[in-house]
Formats: structure tokens, C-alpha cells, sequence
């Protein structure tokens, strides 16, 4: 998600210089350093720093992307009493996700870019209905995502900048009629400061708070984008994603590396309310039934992809690699103690996906004076 936000500074960049080239000329591909945009003081006359490097791939404004991964064994084993242990096959995974990124402040010193999403996540299982809890409530359901967000991005002089981004989503298998802030809400921030060493290195430390890890939790994070020459560079959120960067040429980009996804969700409970029972089979009277479950997900994806032009505003992404679950476990959210009351695991299978991205039109990019 950072890294779609860090390549929208371009989008930003290019819109202000078609407004009005005399009002900005940049000097970089991608997030360059804030050109002047007038020469009525001198701070509208310094440079500024920012997180972006030479020959990072080009700004994304509106992603259309979708996911396919085969069939693989999933096995999941009960947690509490009165659950049984189960395993099958899932015969589809697919997601499909639509965001989009506009540039509503760029300023030389402060950038403001809001960003919505829809995302729907998609289960099917064999030997319908199976018979257990967690399976047949996500069968053929849509685990959704609606969000929206903030960035901000502050450069403060030639070296140092800040990045903050705030989000609030609501995650899980709602439909408009169930919808209820409170039981679907989520929110997750992120906050850099980061150091611009030359045109081709910028670094920064800081946080990030949300559920890349499955759960909500806050973990530390490190920036490092770095173009060791003509062809070849690095970009990096870590721990969450580490990408090596191979320019082909201005229209042709690949990337090898990885990335660790976490998602939440909500799920309803159709049938009869989950209730935990003692060693003796009497219901547990000291819990209180459960009509939802929170589903954590967490995967590690090793990805090789392919970004190319294929008109002066439009590009296609091609990924392909090897999905390795972690978790994919159900909590109860009702109760005080948040126990884990199924421990799933999706095995290991190759996945691929497809992406279309709009992006500024060369010309103007040209006319901003950004280069390609």
C-alpha cells in the first residue's frame, strides 16, 4: 500500500506542471524533489527531499487487479470443545481489487494524496456444504474490504521528510442490509522520516500500526529505495516488502522479491449460534454463544513481476510466484478473552495475478518536465 502511495507523488507532480509549467518544473521520474513555484520568497525557490529515486516505475492513479490461485489442501483444527478437526480442498482463491489515488494538495513542502479501495476476497470449497463452521460460512462469500485514506508527505528541507497515512476500512463478509460500523470497522497508520541522500538513495525508520501480521499490532518499519545504476535498484517497506528492480528500458520494468499480506475480516455466523462446551459436553455457560468469528489471514508471497507500457497512460502488470500461508485461523470476538477457536492452514500453491494502471500520459509528463 506504501508503495502505491510513494509513486502517486509523480501523479501529483505532473498535474500541478500542467496547470501551469511555470508554477512546476520537476526534476526526477518519480517523486522529485519540489521544483520552485514562484519567486516571491525563498523558500519557494529551495529543493526539498522526498522518499522517491531515479528509475522507480511510474505513478499509479487508478488499479485494476485480479488474483487466481489453483487448487490446494486446507486443514483446520479446533481449538475449544465441541469443535471437530477437518481438512478439504479449496477449488478457488481469487481476489479482485480496484484502488484509486488523487492528488488533492502538492505544494513543494506538503503533499496530500487520498486514496479509495474496494477489495473482495473469494472462497469455494469441494463437497458442498461441508459440514464445518468456519468453511461453510465463507463458501462462494465475499470477504470485503471497502477503504479509504490519507497520506501525507512532508518534505521539510534537501534531506529530511516526513510520510504519515491514516486508513479506515470496513473488512468482512457484510452485505448493505448487516452493515454496522462497529462490527466491521478498521483502522491502520503508518509514519516515516526519512532521509534523502542523493538522487538515487533515500532511506527512512519508522511504524506502522494495522494487520499486515494478521493481527492488529504495531512493529517498526525501514524505507530504503535505492537505483544502483542505470538498470538496477531496490525498494524496500521492510519488514513487509523487499523488491529488487530490473529497468529494461523506459517502458519495461521487472521486479523479483517478496511480500507479507494480512487481512481481517468479519465473518457472520448463517447457522445456528457456535456454542463452546465443557470436557463433559455441557455448553459452556461461562461464554457467551458466537454468532461471528474475526478471520485472521496472514501469507508471505514470493513474486516475480512484469510492469509495461502499453499506451502513453496505461500499463500491465503481470505477477506470478509461490504463496506461502501462514494463518488463517478464526477468533472469537465476543467474549473478553479473544480465544482462538480455529487453527486453519491453507497449504502452499502458486498463484498469479493481472493488473491494469492508469498512469499521467507521457506528453504530459514531457510538459512537466518529468522524465520517463
Amino acid at each position: 500500500m506504501s508503495s502505491s502511495i510513494l509513486r502517486v507523488g509523480l501523479l501529483t507532480a505532473a498535474l500541478a506542471g500542467s496547470i501551469g509549467a511555470a508554477r512546476g518544473q520537476v526534476q526526477e521520474r518519480v517523486y522529485p524533489p519540489a521544483a520552485p513555484v514562484g519567486a516571491d520568497s525563498a523558500a519557494d525557490r529551495q529543493t526539498f527531499a522526498n522518499p522517491s529515486v531515479l528509475g522507480m516505475g511510474p505513478s499509479k492513479g487508478l488499479i485494476v487487479r485480479y488474483e487466481r490461485m489453483p487448487r490446494f489442501g486446507v486443514s483446520s483444527s479446533a481449538q475449544v470443545q465441541g469443535l471437530s478437526d477437518f481438512s478439504t480442498e479449496a477449488t478457488k482463491n481469487a481476489r479482485l481489487s480496484i484502488k484509486g489515488y488523487i492528488p488533492a494538495w502538492n505544494r513543494p513542502h506538503l503533499k496530500v494524496i487520498v486514496g479509495l479501495s474496494y477489495e473482495r476476497e473469494e472462497f469455494k470449497f469441494e463437497k458442498l456444504p461441508t459440514s464445518y463452521e468456519l468453511y461453510d460460512n465463507i463458501e462462494n462469500k465475499g470477504l470485503k474490504s471497502t477503504a479509504a485514506q490519507i497520506a501525507i508527505i512532508r518534505p521539510v528541507d534537501e534531506v529530511h521528510w516526513y510520510l504519515a497515512r491514516v486508513k479506515g476500512e470496513l473488512s468482512g463478509d457484510y452485505t448493505s442490509d448487516q452493515l454496522t460500523k462497529s462490527d466491521y470497522s478498521r483502522f491502520s497508520a503508518e509514519a516515516i522520516y526519512g532521509w534523502k541522500r542523493s538522487p538515487n538513495f533515500s532511506w527512512g525508520v519508522g511504524f506502522q500500526y494495522g494487520y499486515t501480521f494478521g493481527r492488529l499490532s504495531i512493529y517498526p518499519a525501514v524505507v530504503y529505495n535505492r537505483t544502483f545504476n542505470r538498470r538496477w535498484g531496490i525498494e524496500a517497506l521492510a519488514p513487509a516488502r523487499i523488491t529488487l528492480r530490473y529497468n529494461a528500458n523506459e517502458s519495461s520494468i521487472f521486479y523479483a522479491g517478496y511480500t507479507v499480506d494480512g487481512y481481517n475480516y468479519i465473518v457472520k455466523l448463517n447457522r445456528a449460534p457456535l456454542t463452546r462446551k465443557n470436557a463433559d459436553g455441557s455448553p459452556d455457560l461461562s461464554k457467551a454463544a458466537l454468532s461471528t468469528l474475526e478471520l485472521r489471514e496472514t501469507e508471505v508471497k514470493f513474486r516475480l513481476r512484469w510492469e509495461r507500457e502499453l499506451l502513453s497512460f496505461l500499463w500491465l502488470g503481470a505477477e506470478a510466484g509461490y504463496r506461502y500461508n501462514y494463518a488463517f485461523d478464526a477468533f472469537d470476538r465476543t467474549n473478553a478473552d479473544r480465544e482462538k477457536i480455529i487453527d486453519s492452514q491453507l497449504n502452499g500453491a502458486p498463484y498469479a495475478s493481472l493488473e491494469l494502471f492508469i498512469t499521467p500520459p507521457r506528453k504530459l509528463l514531457e510538459k512537466s518536465g518529468v522524465r520517463r
